[in-house]
């Protein structure tokens, strides 16, 4: 009988493919790159494993890259799917139109993964398409871009109600380039682009993109999935719209219903309330004009407070529930705005108060929320463009003089006039970073507040605040650096030091101009801090000769007249020699007899010429500084051509 060996060919063979398998699966369990799928082929190799082996483990690879990427797809489209799901989901939650429109480009960003992803709706009476909404962007001009039906990609889209994709825009010949369009590209830097229609039936009503600053080829399951994006986007579009005229049309039926229901005398009191507040809101009145206005219509004393100084308990429950709240013989409305307390209006001794008053009330105390939020968010944004055109006028290179000017005279700046560049910093910090920023932040709000009140500019900068102030006929730019150190020290109850410029001018046409004075500033905010003069403003005329250093011209002529400028009009005028006496007087080593021998005067008459020039430059004039100053001035007068000898 044949006998066989106890492990034959036949009976190994599962198991060396059980084996050869194993470390492939441990790599998918833990989700390893594709790249490690190479190591145990090459460390068997190194191990000088059969071929057998190593063929085991090859085809044992192959597999398990075959598993992985049908792993990794699906994954990829249950996450799509599950986005779509999710973006569906919030979209049917909103209501607000231009909230669906965020949500739509913050959604088409973060499933592409791209740069930038931005919305434009078609404009029928205009026969075009504009810019709505954009995600990343961070040029104005391509935010504000309207595209022609057949121009460019976006408007090529939007007539022919295609998807259409390019890996690089500015070298792709199949769309119709324009000036203008090519440039809002090129401003923030495009390149790949995706667009795809906003379809409701067969109408386009606007394209939705999504695109990348680098050259990027947009795979077909890309393509498909923006635009099924797209086909929820324009059906939540049409949700949000019809949900607003819905709205509209509910808010007048309601309205005309509270006519219907109140009486006659509450029509007209309620009409009084109306026609107060909206005179005082159109003619920009404040939250005291609310509340005296309020007054008389309640027959009492209504007062604002501020939320430090109202009072907490009958605040919070105003707040909490949403109505005016009794408190004594007062009535409490809180004035809040998402969650934020504002502060409360206050009726003063008015116990009997009825549901028509205690309404009024409350309305009060919302249109004053309002005031109080818009002049809030005026200050803001007005702040937030005079910084953003400062920095541009300090950073750009490449700007145009015409739109600097613009943007200036649209908040009263001349950017033509004379100005004076100013560096501000604080010389204390705070006890944490927390408090330090918090007083950084209430500078550049007093610098702002500084700036516009005097036609200027303000930012922050380096750690600190510059301001751009023009200068006043007559007033020296040291007078300004001194005036800006008390007023912002005073503001924030802070130590604030101010270096300033010379003055300057031509800030729009001259690329460079800010930039070099803001230096300048800076150098004399060093030099106050260096010499142990925190808190105090100046310009490089007021460091006599290190004045030179500090300032980016050198004014020597200005510099000779403010040190020995007496002296010489003095000789100039009654035809004396008392600047070649001073001259020959420190070249004598201060010493009157060696002095005269060199003049060949009599010591007398260079005692008289002395005394005379004490009497012109002050009676510190041979203190060490200033001695050094003079003899400066007194050499620079000469190379300078100004000595006539």
């Amino acid at each position: 009988m044949e006998q066989h060996p106890p492990h034959s060919a036949a009976a190994s063979a599962p198991v060396a493919t059980g084996d050869a398998q194993a470390p492939f699966l441990a790599l998918l369990a833990r989700g390893a790159s594709a790249d490690a799928y190479e190591q145990p082929v090459l460390a068997a190799r190194a191990d000088g494993a059969t071929p057998a082996r190593i063929a085991a483990l090859e085809d044992a690879r192959r597999l398990a890259l075959r598993v992985r990427d049908e792993m990794e797809g699906r994954r990829r489209r249950e996450a799509e799917l599950s986005a779509l799901f999710e973006t569906a989901h919030d979209l049917a939650g909103l209501r607000d139109l231009d909230a669906v429109l965020q949500a739509i480009v913050q959604r088409a960003r973060s499933l592409l993964g791209t740069d930038v992803a931005y919305l434009t709706l078609n404009d029928p009476p205009r026969g075009d398409t504009y810019m709505r909404v954009t995600e990343g962007s961070v040029a104005a001009r391509f935010q504000q871009l309207r595209l022609g039906m057949g121009e460019g990609l976006g408007g090529l889209v939007a007539q022919t109600a295609r998807p259409y994709v390019t890996a690089n825009y500015g070298q792709d010949v199949r769309f119709q380039h324009t000036r203008t369009i090519d440039a809002g590209v090129q401003d923030e830097g495009l390149v790949a682009i995706l667009g795809v229609p906003l379809m409701l039936g067969p109408h386009v009503i606007g394209v939705l993109f999504a695109a990348d600053r680098r050259a990027r080829v947009f795979e077909r399951e890309q393509i498909a999935l923006l635009g099924s994006f797209a086909a929820l986007a324009a059906a939540a579009i049409d949700t949000a719209n019809l949900l607003t005229e819905t709205r509209e049309a509910l808010g007048e039926l309601e309205r005309a219903n509270e006519i219907i229901r109140d009486r006659s005398g509450v029509i007209e009191r309620a009409s009084d309330v109306h026609d107060r507040l909206a005179e005082l809101v159109l003619r920009g009145g404040g939250v005291h004009d609310v509340a005296a206005a309020v007054s008389q219509v309640l027959d009492g004393t209504v007062e604002f407070a501020d939320a430090d100084a109202a009072p907490g308990e009958a605040v919070e429950t105003s707040r909490t529930e949403g109505h005016a709240v009794r408190r004594g013989d007062d009535w409490v409305a809180a004035v809040a705005a998402g969650g934020e307390l504002l502060g409360a209006l206050v009726l003063r001794g008015h116990p009997g108060l009825d549901p028509v008053d205690q309404r009024t009330l409350e309305r009060a105390a919302m249109v004053t929320s309002l005031l109080l939020l818009a002049r809030r968010s005026a200050s803001e944004a007005e702040q937030r463009v005079r910084g953003e055109l400062l920095d541009d006028l300090l950073d750009a290179r490449d700007r145009d003089p015409r739109l600097l000017r613009e943007r200036a005279a649209r908040l009263h700046a001349d950017l033509d006039a004379t100005h004076v560049v100013l560096a501000a910093r604080l010389e204390a910090s705070g006890a944490d970073a927390e408090q330090e920023a918090a007083t950084r932040r209430r500078l550049w709000s007093a610098a702002n507040h500084l700036a516009a009140t005097r036609h200027g500019l303000a930012a922050a900068r380096d750690g600190g605040t510059v301001l751009l102030l023009p200068l006043r006929s007559g007033t020296a730019a040291s007078a300004v650096a001194r005036h800006t150190a008390e007023r912002l020290s005073s503001a924030i109850h802070e130590t604030v030091t101010v270096g300033a410029s010379a003055p300057v001018a031509d800030l729009a046409a001259q690329a460079d101009t800010a930039a070099v004075a803001y230096a300048e500033a800076q150098r004399c905010l060093d030099a106050l801090r260096l010499l142990g003069r925190a808190g105090e403003g100046a310009a490089a005329e007021d460091f006599g000769f290190l004045g030179l250093l500090l300032a980016d011209s050198r004014d020597l002529s200005g510099f000779v007249a403010r040190t020995i400028g007496e002296v010489v009009t003095y000789d100039e005028r009654r035809g004396t020699d008392l600047v070649r006496t001073l001259d020959a007087y420190y070249a004598s080593g201060t010493s009157p007899a060696r002095t005269k021998e060199a003049l060949h005067v009599h010591v007398n008459t260079v005692a008289q010429r002395l005394d005379r020039i004490g009497r012109l430059l002050g009676p510190d004039w041979q203190a060490p500084a200033r001695s050094l100053e003079i003899q400066l001035a007194l050499r620079l007068h000469r190379l300078t051509g100004q000595d006539r000898r």
